[in-house]
């Protein structure tokens, strides 16, 4: 229960970098609503990311 708490805290943190540096990347260069659309999947895709990531670890330590 430990683990799911300090992966959340870390993913929530990690999905807010992601879609600032996204706009801060592309806005004012692309309409907003594309510029909206590529942070959400780009932040889809980091949850992705994070989500494999915690399972692979949780996972792993149950195993041993």
């Amino acid at each position: 229960m430990k683990e799911i708490f300090i992966y959340s805290i870390a993913a929530i943190a990690g999905i807010t970098v992601f879609g600032y540096s996204t706009h801060m990347f592309i806005g004012g260069l692309v309409e907003p609503q594309t510029e909206t659309i590529i942070i959400t999947a780009v932040c889809l895709l980091a949850a992705g990311a994070m989500a494999f990531m915690a399972w692979d670890v949780i996972k792993t330590r149950r195993s041993d």
